[in-house]
C-alpha cells in the first residue's frame, strides 16, 4: 500500500500530491502548505450581490413590493450566486498545488457552521469563508473571537435577536457546546450569562458590531468570574477551562485520520495543544508527522469530496464542470456552505448509506465508460447512464510492462485497497494470465479492472 497516496488524500482531496510528498518529504510538504496564502480579491460573481445591511434591507423591500414572479427571480439569482461560490471553491480545491489550507478551511466550515440557506446573504458567507481560510492555521482562540463577530454567524445563530432583557441564547449555547468545550463542561448559568455578554452584537459593515441600544452592560458571572464581560472576554474565560483542548483535537483527528479516534490520542494531542497556546499549525505538524509513521490506513471513510475528486484525478478528467461536482456531493449529503444543521456533517458511516454507495458505483460506471458528469446523473434514484451521451476516451496511468498480477498489485497499492482471495480471483478473471499489455484494447481491459476495484467497500476508506 502506498503511504504517500494515503497521505495525499488525507492532506488534500485526491492522490495528485502523492508524488510531491514522495519527492520532497512530508515535512517540506507541510511547510509549503502552511506558506500558501489565501486570496484577498473578492470574486466577480459577488459583484452585484448585497454586501451591507442597507443592501439587504433594500433587497427585502424589493421582495415585499415586487410581484411574486419578481421575488422568485431574485431568489433564483442569489441561489445561482451561491452555486457559483461552491464551484469557485471546488476549483481551488482541485487546482491548488498544496491543498491543505482548503482542506482545513473545509474543516472549519464544518466546525463553525453558518449556512447560506439560513443566512441568505452570499457576501456574509463569503466573509465567513475568508475568516476561516485566512486563519486556518492560526490560533484557535483568536479564530473563535473573529468568528463570533462574523455577520454570517450572528445571523445564523440568531444573535441579531439577542437584546438586553430579551436574550436569545443560541450563539452562547453553541459557543460552549459545539465550538469549544462540549456538553457537560459548562452550566446553564454560563449559557445565560454568555448570552448577556453577547446581547446587542449584530450585523455590521465588515463584521458584527455591538448596538448600544441593545447591549447589556450589567455585571455578569461567567465560569466563576464576575465583570461586565463582552464577546472577547467570555472567549478568554472559556479558554482557561481544563477541557478546552479536547473537543477540537477529537474533531481534527476525525476529519483527517480516524472516524473514531481513541480518547488517549485525543488527550495526548489535546495536552500538547494547550502547551502551544492553541496554535493550530504546530498541532497539525505534530499530528501528521506522528500519525504518518503508523499503520492506520482504512481508519476513515472518504467524504464525497475526497471520493469524487480522487476519481476525477485518477482518470485524468480535467474539464468537469465544478457546478456539477457541487451538485453531486450535495446529493451525497455534503452540500458546501449548507450543512444539515449547526452540528455539521456527521461523517463516518453517514457517508456510506446504501443510497450513497449506489450513487458512487453509478458514478464509477459513468466515468470509466467515458461519460462525464451531467445534470441528470448527479440526481439520486434516476438512471445515471444516458445512452445518448457522447463518450470520450478515458485513460489511467499503469505500467504496461507487467503481467496481470503485477498490474492488479499496482492498482491495489494506488487505490489503497486490501483484497481478499475471492476478490483477487475476480480481478484475475477480468485481467487474465495471458493478458497482453501492448494490445490495442489493453487500456479498456485495465479500466474494467479499475472500475471493479473502485466499487469495493475497501475503496471507500482512507
Amino acid at each position: 500500500m502506498d503511504n504517500t497516496v494515503l497521505w495525499s488524500l488525507r492532506l488534500g482531496f485526491s492522490s495528485k500530491e502523492a508524488q510531491t510528498i514522495s519527492e520532497i518529504g512530508l515535512s517540506s510538504f507541510l511547510e509549503k502548505s502552511f506558506q500558501k496564502k489565501s486570496e484577498k480579491q473578492i470574486p466577480d460573481f459577488l459583484e452585484n450581490s448585497p454586501k451591507t445591511a442597507e443592501d439587504f434591507k433594500q433587497l427585502r423591500m424589493q421582495y415585499k413590493e415586487d410581484n411574486t414572479e419578481a421575488r422568485k427571480q431574485l431568489r433564483i439569482t442569489e441561489a445561482k450566486v451561491s452555486l457559483e461560490m461552491k464551484a469557485w471553491w471546488i476549483d481551488k480545491m482541485r487546482n491548488e498545488e498544496f491543498p491543505l489550507r482548503e482542506k482545513m478551511t473545509c474543516f472549519w466550515h464544518n466546525h463553525f457552521v453558518a449556512t447560506f440557506q439560513k443566512v441568505k446573504v452570499n457576501y456574509y458567507i463569503y466573509q465567513h469563508h475568508q475568516i476561516l481560510e485566512e486563519n486556518a492555521f492560526g490560533n484557535f482562540k483568536e479564530l473563535t473571537k473573529k468568528i463570533l463577530k462574523s455577520n454570517a454567524m450572528v445571523r445564523y445563530l440568531d444573535n441579531t435577536d439577542n437584546k438586553k432583557g430579551k436574550n436569545n441564547e443560541n450563539l452562547s449555547r453553541e459557543l460552549l457546546e459545539l465550538f469549544t468545550l462540549g456538553i457537560g463542561n459548562y452550566t446553564e448559568s454560563d449559557i445565560k450569562n454568555g448570552a448577556k455578554a453577547l446581547a446587542g452584537l449584530g450585523i455590521g459593515k465588515e463584521g458584527a458590531q455591538y448596538r448600544r441600544v441593545f447591549e447589556d452592560n450589567d455585571v455578569k458571572t461567567f465560569f466563576g468570574k464576575t465583570g461586565n464581560f463582552k464577546c472577547d472576554d467570555i472567549v478568554d474565560l472559556i479558554f482557561e477551562q481544563k477541557q478546552i483542548p479536547y473537543l477540537l483535537t477529537r474533531k481534527i483527528l476525525g476529519w483527517f485520520i480516524y472516524d473514531t479516534p481513541k480518547e488517549k490520542l485525543v488527550e495526548y494531542y489535546g495536552d500538547y495543544f494547550r502547551k502551544v497556546d492553541f496554535e493550530i499549525q504546530p498541532l497539525l505538524i505534530k499530528i501528521f508527522t506522528e500519525e504518518y509513521t503508523k499503520n492506520n490506513a482504512g481508519s476513515k471513510i472518504k467524504n464525497p469530496l475526497e471520493y469524487v475528486l480522487q476519481l476525477l484525478s485518477e482518470l485524468h478528467i480535467e474539464n468537469s464542470n465544478p457546478k456539477l461536482i457541487a451538485n453531486f456531493i450535495k446529493e451525497q449529503g455534503m452540500d458546501l456552505y449548507n450543512q444539515p444543521n449547526v452540528k455539521g456533517w456527521v461523517g463516518g458511516n453517514s457517508w456510506l448509506t446504501s443510497q450513497v454507495y449506489l450513487q458512487r458505483n453509478n458514478l464509477a460506471d459513468l466515468l470509466c465508460s467515458g461519460r462525464g458528469l451531467n445534470r441528470k446523473n448527479v440526481k439520486p434514484n434516476e438512471e445515471m447512464i444516458d445512452k445518448n451521451i457522447k463518450t470520450k476516451q478515458v485513460e489511467i496511468n499503469w505500467n504496461n510492462n507487467g503481467n496481470n498480477k503485477q498490474i492488479i498489485t499496482e492498482l491495489k497499492n494506488r487505490l489503497l485497497c486490501s483484497v481478499d482471495i475471492a476478490s483477487q480471483k475476480d480481478f484475475e478473471n477480468i485481467i487474465k494470465y495471458d493478458f497482453n499489455p501492448k494490445a490495442e484494447n489493453a487500456n479498456q481491459v485495465v479500466l474494467r479492472l479499475y472500475n471493479a476495484m473502485i466499487k469495493m467497500p475497501e475503496y471507500q476508506l482512507i
